[in-house]
């Protein structure tokens, strides 16, 4: 068990999640606990890509910087964005390399002393809204990049069945109409409200 009070996602249960295509897994992570050092929260918004999506990092094959998407399932794909963001994803998919979930906020609930200082001192609506400010809260960077989400100083742990909303991802270019952005339904610590329905 975890110190959270749930069983860690380890071996089988950690297969059996990451191992769906990557639309199921988003939806699936919403209302899981992530902890990185300690520091973290509810998982409340996520998105969805693989390597038939043009938005995702791995749709025109393999290269130096998305290897990890290629890689064992279960790792962590951490990127810069405008270069100066870190962006967390989980690998997921084991018929489908290339594919993994973006984990664009959470609602921060363990240390949040640690991360507002990490953030500046904002408000605890704004400490993880957004995939930049998550990251930039739990401390994570490129030298997190490929390694397992179900290892130190990563913490995955289950959650209870949440009602999800749905809807079309944002800040891409391609592939906009795809509805794979998820969120907790209700939810005041999204990155950004969105239009879906209830899945």
């Amino acid at each position: 068990m975890s110190s959270l009070g749930r069983p860690v996602l380890r071996g089988p249960g950690l297969a059996a999640l990451l191992s769906r295509p990557a639309p199921e897994v988003a939806a699936g992570l919403i209302g899981a606990r992530l902890t990185v050092h300690g520091a973290g929260g509810i998982i409340v918004e996520t998105e969805a890509y693989d390597v038939h999506d043009p938005a995702s990092h791995s749709f025109r094959g393999p290269t130096p910087r998305n290897a990890p998407m290629f890689g064992p399932i279960g790792r962590a794909y951490v990127y810069r964005i405008y270069g100066l963001h870190w962006c967390l994803n989980i690998v997921c998919d084991a018929a489908t390399p290339g594919s993994a979930v973006l984990i664009r906020a959470l609602e921060p609930v363990w240390n949040l002393e640690v991360m507002a200082e990490r953030r500046g001192q904002v408000r605890a609506r704004d400490l993880c809204a957004g995939p930049g400010r998550l990251c930039q809260a739990l401390e994570v960077t490129g030298a997190l990049n490929g390694r397992p989400i179900a290892a130190a100083p990563f913490a995955l742990n289950l959650g209870d069945a949440e009602p999800v909303i749905v809807g079309r991802r944002i800040g891409i270019r391609h592939g906009i109409e795809t509805p794979w952005r998820f969120g907790r339904c209700g939810s005041p610590y999204l990155s950004r409200s969105f239009a879906g329905t209830t899945a």
